[in-house]
Parts: C-alpha cells; sequence; structure tokens
C-alpha cells in the first residue's frame, strides 16, 4: 500500500540506472469488470519535459525509486484513451462525487494498492489525515488521533463510491447528471458555481420545483438571476412560491422592473403580495431583510394546543425555533422556545411560561444595528415589528450577520440553526 503524495517527485531511472526525471503523474484506467482503476502510465517530468510510460515497462513503481524494464528509448509512445484518469491532475485536491453519501468532498490524497501484480486505485482521503500526511506530519497525526480515540478510516472513501468531477475537452461536466440531482442543494450550488452558464441549465433541469428553490436560496442573489435565465416565466413563478419570501424578493430585486412584474403577475396572490410588501423596504432594514413565513400564537392556547398547532403549520415556516404570541390584531405581546413549550405540562396556559420581555426591531431598523442585537443576546431570530409593535415578520441571524460572516458560512447558518433543508 502507498500514497500518491508519498510517489509524486520520486526518481525514475533508465534500465542502466540513470535517472532520466522524477514521477509528476499517474495515469489510471477503468475497466467494465473492475470497480477500481488500474495504474495504466506514468508521466515523468525530465529536462527534455513530460514523457509518459506504460506501466508494464516499469520494473517497479512502489518503490523509493522507480525502475524501468528495458532501455526508455525502446519504450513506445503511450497511447492516452477516453477513459484515461490523471490521478495528480484530475483528481488529488479536486472534488469528487461521494455517491455513497451523495456528498461532494475534496481529495486530500488517493492511496494505491498491488493486486495481482498491477497498482490499483483503492481509496481517496479526504480527511485531515490526509493533509498532514502531505506534509509530513503523519505520525503526529495518528498519534493524536490515537490519544483522541478517534478512527482514521472515517476519513478514506473506497473508490467504488467516487465519481470524479471531471470535464471534456469542451469543459462539459462529465459525471451523469441524474446524480447530482441527488445532492444536497448546498452541494449542488457549490458545484453549478463554477460550471458554464450552458452545464447550469443541463443540471438545474432535473431538479424538480423544490429542489431548484432550494438550490437557488443557497447562491447569491446576482448569480440567482443569471441562472433563471435558463427558465420560462412560468417555472420560475412556481420557483419563486417554493422559495422563503425574503430569498424570493433578493431574487426579484436583482430583475429588471419589467420582468419583476411579469413573475410577481404569474405568482400565486398570497405569495405575491408577500414578496411585494419586502420590496417596499430598503435591503438593508428590517424590512428589507425579514422572512413574513413565522409561527404565532394566540395568548389563550394550552401547550398541547400550540403543539397541535405547530403540527399543521411549521412546514410552511422559515424558522421554527421560536413560537411569537400575538392578541388578535398581531401585536407582539410574548415569545417562546420549542424547548420552553416541550417543557411545559399539556394544559398549561402559554401565557405562564413565555417570555413577555421580547427584543425586537422596528421596520426601518439597520441591519448593523440588528446584527448587533442578534449578537448581544444570542439570537436565532428577530421579530420585526412597527411603531404600534403590531409584528411583520422574522429576520433570521443569517440574514443579520451577512455582512459580518463570509457567504460560506452564512448559508450554513440556518441548517446549524434547525432551518428548512
Amino acid at each position: 500500500m502507498a500514497f500518491i503524495s508519498e510517489l509524486i517527485g520520486r526518481p525514475v531511472t533508465d534500465y542502466d540506472g540513470t535517472r532520466i526525471g522524477v514521477l509528476k503523474d499517474l495515469i489510471a484506467r477503468t475497466y467494465n469488470e473492475f470497480s477500481h482503476p488500474v495504474v495504466d502510465a506514468i508521466i515523468v517530468h525530465g529536462k527534455d519535459g513530460d514523457v509518459t510510460l506504460p506501466y508494464f515497462d516499469l520494473a517497479a513503481l512502489l518503490s523509493a525509486a522507480i525502475p524501468l524494464r528495458r532501455p526508455a528509448a525502446d519504450i513506445p509512445n503511450y497511447e492516452p484513451r477516453e477513459n484515461d484518469i490523471r490521478l495528480v491532475e484530475d483528481v488529488l485536491d479536486k472534488q469528487i462525487l461521494d455517491t455513497d453519501d451523495a456528498r461532494v468532498v475534496r481529495v486530500n490524497d488517493i492511496e494505491l494498492v498491488r493486486v495481482n501484480g498491477n497498482v490499483i486505485v483503492s481509496n481517496v482521503d479526504i480527511g485531515m489525515l490526509g493533509i498532514m500526511r502531505r506534509i509530513g506530519l503523519e505520525k503526529l497525526g495518528r498519534w493524536a488521533a490515537q490519544r483522541l480515540k478517534t478512527d482514521l478510516s472515517e476519513g478514506t472513501i473506497s473508490w467504488e463510491f467516487v465519481e470524479p468531477l471531471m470535464h471534456d475537452q469542451s469543459m462539459r461536466l462529465k459525471v451523469p447528471v441524474e446524480k447530482l440531482a441527488e445532492l444536497h442543494p448546498s452541494d449542488i450550488a457549490e458545484i453549478i458555481s463554477s460550471l458554464s452558464r450552458a452545464e447550469h441549465g443541463e443540471i438545474l433541469h432535473k431538479l424538480d420545483i423544490k429542489r431548484l428553490a432550494e438550490t437557488l436560496e443557497e447562491v447569491e442573489p446576482d448569480f440567482q438571476a443569471s441562472i433563471i435565465e435558463h427558465f420560462s416565466d412560468e417555472t420560475m413563478a412556481d420557483v419563486l412560491e417554493e422559495m422563503s419570501p425574503d430569498e424570493a424578493t433578493d431574487l426579484l430585486a436583482e430583475l429588471s422592473d419589467e420582468r419583476r412584474q411579469g413573475l410577481l403577475k404569474l405568482m400565486e396572490t398570497e405569495d405575491a403580495d408577500e414578496v411585494r410588501e419586502l420590496l417596499r423596504y430598503a435591503e438593508d432594514t428590517a424590512g428589507g431583510l425579514m422572512t413574513t413565513e413565522y409561527v404565532s400564537v394566540l395568548p389563550n392556547m394550552t401547550a398541547s394546543q400550540t403543539i397541535e398547532h405547530l403540527r399543521k403549520v411549521g412546514e410552511e415556516a422559515e424558522l421554527v425555533y421560536y413560537v411569537y404570541v400575538t392578541d388578535e390584531e398581531e401585536h407582539l405581546i410574548g415569545v417562546f422556545s420549542l424547548s420552553d413549550l416541550i417543557l411545559a405540562q399539556p394544559e398549561t396556559p402559554i401565557t405562564e411560561f413565555m417570555h413577555k420581555r421580547v427584543v425586537s426591531v422596528e421596520l426601518d431598523t439597520e441591519q448593523e444595528e440588528i446584527a448587533h442585537m442578534v449578537a448581544k443576546y444570542n439570537l436565532i431570530a428577530v421579530p420585526v415589528v412597527d411603531a404600534e409593535n403590531k409584528m411583520h415578520g422574522i429576520v433570521t441571524s443569517d440574514d443579520a450577520l451577512d455582512k459580518i460572516l463570509p457567504t460560506a458560512w452564512k448559508k450554513r447558518l440556518p441548517h446549524f440553526f434547525g432551518g428548512h433543508e
């Protein structure tokens, strides 16, 4: 067994022992009868450039030096094939699709094993140990893992579950689009961010409306606007209805007024009215940042009645962690968390365990102040009220903090805090 990081840079010697260069890359080839690629050639970097040598002309590969079986001058040119995989250029440090867990991961190292005279690609290392091995600290990593009682094998994936995210000569993604459609929306968003506009459509058209909406919510509004050029207004209206109102508002704000109004006319009246309401406010204020999807209950309800209510309406909410208590005119009078609700006896009136002093912001409160309040009070969301204390929506922590945190972290905050998937 060896790792490609240990082999790259090793000397390659001619039949007579003369050094001809160093190992630069390995070419592996897939065969129908094997689930793992077989090393078929090596690329050697010498003083006159690169040369590709067939594997069967090597006396040994997994050794301190790599000698040839016969003089290099007698070895014919290697004939590349369409299914060749350059392990360093195509796989190492690249994203791959883990088809077993349906996720996108980064390859830190590649494990090779000798089987019946061949060298095959057995596993890819996606863990910290692969990184430490490449910087010469593998022993330290193993020692630390032993002390922490961590299983190092958790950082590897068998090649049979690996799908390299490679491109052909026209830079079209070669991974079956159907496999990509099975990924988590954040993984799909990460992939399409590096593809051509033509490839956006190829992948996104395979998604159903709900998954397409979830994927669009994982990218920035200006990128969303370029993506939706692939879709008809009728399809996009359906997608906007699936998106949370604040995300739909951000997307529509990036479009021309003509197309924005056209899409709003095609949306269901209730959904369109919610978005029109949000479009009235400046984007960096509470009104522009808020979502109108939240859960509120009347003060005369008990804990058991509230739980039953949440079962009915919870799926429509942006974030079911706080439950807000409002009167018949929607004035905010209290709030409680799910933990408060679960710990209460079924017949307990919610007024007995709700928090009456509610931290809130007004519609014109600026984002910087909202972010300060979220951080100060450790909030997951903050309610938005008008001058009469009537509730209009909530600003979630990710939207409040997006000027402070990098986009990649901001987009993951809802998942950490129990938001929609």
